[in-house]
């Protein structure tokens, strides 16, 4: 008999955090409920979880090879049984899915198959002995208990342990413990977004040491606090992520991090960045506590909702402009904050414009977590132009006002920014019409040729204002 573990063996997952996110992203109460379960035992709140947070097994990250081992097991002649600590129902429906087990074991919200509880499981029911596949330091008991101990994906430290026990031993390796993922689930390509904490600087032209590494260091706390959020969206999204063609090979999603990791990455990089802009002053520390809010209560609940989602994200890219105010204590013109508003609001529409196209491209007619229908296209765009035109408008007017005759010794370049800005939005938005737009405009934007030489006829138009 071939048992097989679920967590981390025959998924690239574990389904007690898939559970619990799933749980979370449908009901923000779930961590106090399985707090008050987990009083009462594990496999309860394992129960409860699985009832609160249903999963579609057929989406999970199974491993690939690990099915192939199991197949060709049974094409020998023999048995398998997938044995796990995580809930029986979402167990027996991975097996029911997969179609290659002939028996399915697991918590049932009284018992606990893990370490010794699981070993003296397996004793009592396979008396004749068993192959254990596994991949944990929990699995050593079950291991010293069969006949045959296979790992899968297991450190140095754990393999060595096992090569020790009075069993046959067989390592299955069926991915690298890459860094890559983890660096790309923290998304640093986000962190140009947080550039725009530099901007008060730059609009009131205070170039001084002090006001810059206030600015950087708050650009160092912004960007551990966004990547706190991008990882706790991307676990929270992950039944959408797995149905999108291209989301769906997001590290999570795709099992290239266990969601475990992710927790503590989640939680980890928010207090970095919390203690980061405490030492900077309490007012900016106020200002990130209150985008972390915003950005916990958008991917719970606002995203599912249509014009608040888009309202939500002009505002985020706008928090970022009054963060960076706060951190170098220079007051925000009123001028700046109107253009931002219009700006961001465009690059947000244009964001679920290039989803809904996505979505009706694949057929479908609604977009998977999230509020729109694809009917619903022509009015985004209406949005997306009208409200990005709105922006370059404020800036038109913002170039005739006194402020600028005072900061800038050639005004009349400034003309050149909007005519810039004009050209670069509509680009854009017919680009994303057309369907080649990347699922965030600004990463497209940084990535687009065109629109790098769009940023540096922007950047000559603002030093000739100010220099010649």
């Amino acid at each position: 008999m071939l048992v097989v573990d679920l967590d981390g063996t025959l998924l690239r997952s574990d389904i007690l955090f898939e559970s619990f996110w799933s749980a979370l992203g449908k009901d923000w109460r779930v961590p106090f409920q399985a707090a008050n379960s987990l009083l009462k035992s594990k496999a309860v709140m394992k129960r409860e979880l699985a009832q609160s947070g249903p999963l579609d097994v057929e989406t999970l990250p199974y491993d690939p090879d690990v099915i192939a081992y199991v197949q060709d097991w049974r094409a020998k002649g023999g048995h398998a049984a997938l044995v796990t600590a995580s809930d029986e129902r979402i167990a027996k429906d991975v097996v029911n899915h997969l179609g290659i087990f002939d028996e399915v074991y697991g918590s049932d919200g009284e018992r606990n198959l893990k370490g010794p509880a699981k070993a003296a499981f397996l004793t009592q029911h396979y008396t004749d002995g068993f192959a254990y596949m596994g991949d944990a330091q929990a699995d050593i008991p079950v291991w010293s208990q069969a006949t045959r101990a296979i790992t899968v994906n297991a450190p140095t430290g754990l393999r060595n342990k096992v090569e020790k026990l009075d069993a046959e031993v067989e390592h299955l390796q069926t991915h690298s413990n890459a860094v890559k993922p983890y660096i790309k689930a923290i998304r640093p390509h986000q962190w140009l977004k947080n550039v725009l904490i530099f901007l008060p600087m730059m609009a009131a032209h205070q170039y001084d040491v002090g006001t810059f590494f206030a600015a950087f260091f708050a650009f160092v706390s912004f960007s551990m606090v966004a990547s706190s959020a991008y990882v706790m969206n991307d676990l929270l999204d992950l039944a959408a992520d797995r149905a999108h063609p291209r989301k769906c090979k997001r590290p999570f999603a795709a099992g290239d991090i266990p969601i475990a990791h992710g927790t503590w990455m989640a939680f980890g990089m928010l207090a970095l960045g919390a203690i980061i802009a405490a030492s900077i002053n309490m007012a900016f520390l106020g200002i990130m506590i209150f985008y972390y809010i915003a950005t916990t209560a958008y991917s719970l609940n606002l995203k599912r909702r249509i014009v608040v989602d888009i309202m939500m994200l002009a505002g985020l890219y706008t928090i970022r402009i009054i963060a960076g105010g706060y951190a170098t204590q220079i007051p925000l013109s009123v001028w700046l904050v109107a253009f931002s508003v219009f700006f961001f609001l465009s690059l947000a529409s244009v964001k679920r414009q290039a989803e809904l196209i996505d979505t009706a491209n694949r057929g479908k007619l609604e977009a998977t977590g999230r509020g729109y229908q694809v009917d619903d296209l022509p009015l985004i765009s209406q949005v997306a132009i009208s409200s990005g035109y709105v922006s370059v408008l404020v800036m038109a007017l913002y170039i005739n006002s006194p402020t600028v005759m005072q900061l800038y010794n050639s005004p009349l370049a400034l003309w050149g920014v909007c005519l810039i800005l004009l050209y670069w939005l509509t680009r854009v938005i017919m680009i994303t019409h057309r369907g080649h737009m990347h699922d965030d405009p600004v990463v497209f934007a940084a990535k687009d040729r065109t629109s790098q030489l769009c940023f540096l006829a922007i950047l000559f138009c603002v030093v000739w204002s100010a220099l010649l």
